[in-house]
């Protein structure tokens, strides 16, 4: 199965998608917001393009495991896309993804201005392989 990994932020959203087995995850672009009906549009068109048979959103979390000011807002997300699409959607708590993600790409010798827009991207990559690597037991639908 397929899936695209979602890395939700008001501004920018980065976005990962998986191998058709759901084996691994791989960076696919960022999403800039300038309107809701215009995000969706993109993000729907990438869904089709692609193939996606289901979405993973990253829940973000305070690494006590209680809702921050994001949490809210993702949940909120997640409601205007299951509008939008019949495809299954499941969350992925995410604590500290962004931060993971940033010493990732420096690990990887990638620093400078350019690296927001993949920072997010990396963000997705990091949420996605999460839940693939955990049993489909443990997967929380949304």
């Amino acid at each position: 199965m397929k899936y695209l990994g979602i890395d939700y932020g008001t501004k920018r959203t980065g976005l990962a998608v998986s191998d058709p087995e759901g084996r691994m995850a791989f960076p696919r672009c960022t999403l800039v917001m300038t309107t809701r009906e215009a995000f969706f549009v993109e993000l729907l068109a990438l869904i089709e393009r692609e193939g996606i048979e289901a979405v993973v959103v990253g829940l973000p979390l305070h690494t006590d495991g209680t809702p921050q000011l994001m949490t809210r807002q993702a949940m909120n997300f997640v409601d205007r896309l299951k509008r939008r699409t019949s495809l299954p959607v499941y969350w992925m708590e995410e604590v500290l993804s962004s931060y993971e993600a940033e010493d990732d790409l420096r690990a990887a010798g990638r620093t400078g201005p350019g690296v927001r827009s993949i920072l997010d991207q990396q963000a997705a990559v990091r949420i996605l392989q999460s839940f693939l690597d955990q049993p489909a037991d443990r997967r929380r639908p949304a």
